[in-house]
């Protein structure tokens, strides 16, 4: 499942990586623009979770995880642009709660993939990531906007990074799944 929606992860990657440079191309964004760039990020990585999940549905694989991550990006989003008057010390905890969970999946899904694929590091770590930031928010809401920003930036950027390399590395693999498939012997 992970290997045929490579690209899925790829265009994660880059709209994470698009929204980290947007981040701090403009350090002195406003609130107002960071709460629509976060639900723009949100509401599309849940989508594209959701899709890559669906498309493993009927198999053994577990996808429940992309599921559960989908379906909190989408309400994220959603809830962000319902309010755009948020304040800053509740977008914070919208953030940081959605980091934890989609950490929290996205290493369980890093755990089963290593079943099935040898010296994968790229989704646990960013998975481990996504943890770790959504920790520090936790325990520093009152941070200043711009440094908000920029670790806002960073994190969308590192963990973008770690999306693409795996979807290009689980581009080479798909290969080798359907060699396995199609009765030949597994790698």
């Amino acid at each position: 499942m992970f290997a045929r929606n490579w690209g899925a992860l790829v265009v994660r990657g880059i709209f994470a990586i698009a929204f980290g440079v947007l981040a701090f191309l403009w350090p002195g964004i406003t609130l107002e623009v960071l709460v629509l760039l976060f639900g723009a990020y949100a509401l599309m990585d849940g989508i594209f979770a959701i899709v890559a999940a669906m498309d493993g549905q009927t198999r053994t694989q577990p996808w429940w995880a992309l599921v559960v991550e989908g379906m909190l990006g989408i309400g994220a989003g959603v809830a962000t642009f319902a309010w755009p008057g948020i304040t800053a010390l509740v977008l914070l905890y919208i953030i940081a709660f959605w980091a934890v969970v989609t950490g929290l999946s996205e290493v369980i899904a890093a755990m089963q993939l290593r079943r099935h694929i040898d010296n994968e590091w790229a989704l646990a770590l960013s998975g481990i990531l996504s943890l770790v930031f959504g920790a520090v928010l936790f325990l520093f809401p009152g941070a200043g906007a711009l440094t908000v920003v920029w670790i806002i930036g960073a994190y969308a950027i590192f963990f973008g990074i770690l999306l693409v390399a795996l979807g290009l590395r689980l581009r080479s693999w798909r290969g080798y799944a359907a060699w396995s498939r199609a009765g030949s012997p597994t790698l």
